[in-house]
């Protein structure tokens, strides 16, 4: 009788590893100048903010009897009217843009012919390079008188709305600079911006979501409202947020078309308007010296954060757009 001896197993092969990428030296710079080139944009910020807090310290001191911009006023009392005037410029500009640039964007990438919407589309990239001083020239000299008989009208029709009312014994503006039409012109600025960026978001909605829609019976509206819109959400949301990024620090458009006092006020047609932090910075400048340009440096301290709370913003609303994308 033989017995047969079981042979000890052998045991299991670990699982073997990847091999390593080789590193190449291109690969090494490509990665070595991503790298500093990030890295530079964050020291270029901290040293520009840094650069703002130091110059503007001056502005904080208790006496500012020798400061020829504030004149004795405290700080933050100076300053409160120019940030409610940008924030309000701004907002008025969206407000008025915003409808416009999404029907353009619209009609572009989902209603005109092919070799339409890309003349339509050029012209809106081209509007976007035009300087702000020629749109500050066009408001103060052209756009601004006609609209003098349409303030009228507002006032005499709606002059029982708080926004198109003026003071008691007084008519709006005869020479057409006020809020709105600042307001008006940093909406044409910032349109083709909001305009682009909408355009590019529509034109990137999945072709799938849009077929369906169509294939359930849906009309193009129905598909734009049920498809294209959820879609881009994030991204329209974004647009608007840079391009009220842009309106917030717009300078000589709004220096040249605003007639501004230091005041807080609603009133879209009075003769007396608030101003910006950055027409005020361009106008008072050359005649600052001393704790006077500290001041100034300190109210772009305000706008630096102001508009570095904006891009904030705009980057975490893009951080989700996967809520609702082509992969689900």
């Amino acid at each position: 009788m033989t017995t047969t001896t079981r042979e000890p197993e052998a045991p299991a092969s670990e699982p073997a590893q990847p091999p390593k990428a080789v590193k190449r030296p291109g690969d090494i710079i490509f990665s070595g100048t991503a790298l500093g080139s990030g890295l530079i944009i964050l020291i270029v910020l901290a040293a520009v903010a840094l650069f703002l807090i130091i110059q503007s310290l001056p502005a904080f001191k208790p006496d500012t009897s020798d400061n020829n911009i504030l004149k004795g006023q405290p700080f933050l009392e100076w300053v409160w009217p120019l940030v409610f005037g940008t924030i309000w410029a701004s907002a008025i500009a969206l407000v008025i843009a915003m409808p416009i640039a999404l029907g353009i964007a619209l009609f572009i990438s989902h209603y005109a012919p092919r070799k339409l919407a890309g003349v339509i589309g050029y012209m809106i990239d081209l509007l976007a390079a035009v300087p702000s001083v020629v749109f500050g020239l066009w408001g103060a000299l052209t756009f601004a008188p006609i609209l003098v008989p349409f303030y009228k009208w507002l006032n005499a029709n709606l002059g029982w709305i708080p926004l198109f009312a003026v003071d008691e014994g007084t008519a709006p503006s005869g020479s057409g600079k006020t809020i709105l039409t600042a307001g008006l012109v940093l909406a044409v600025m910032i349109l083709p911006i909001i305009t682009a960026i909408c355009r590019e978001i529509f034109l990137q909605t999945p072709k799938l979501h849009e077929e369906a829609a169509l294939a359930l019976g849906a009309t193009r509206w129905e598909m734009i409202r049920m498809a294209v819109l959820p879609f881009a959400r994030s991204g329209i949301v974004s647009a608007a947020m840079l391009g009220l990024g842009r309106a917030l620090g717009e300078t000589m458009a709004v220096a040249m078309v605003l007639a501004p006092s230091s005041l807080v006020t609603f009133q879209l047609l009075s003769t007396v308007n608030p101003s910006t932090i950055p027409a005020t910075i361009a106008l008072r400048f050359p005649e600052a010296h001393g704790d006077g340009t500290a001041t100034l440096v300190a109210a772009g301290l305000i706008l630096f954060v102001v508009t570095f709370a904006v891009n904030f913003v705009a980057r975490w609303i893009v951080s989700r757009r996967a809520e609702f994308s082509g992969a689900n």
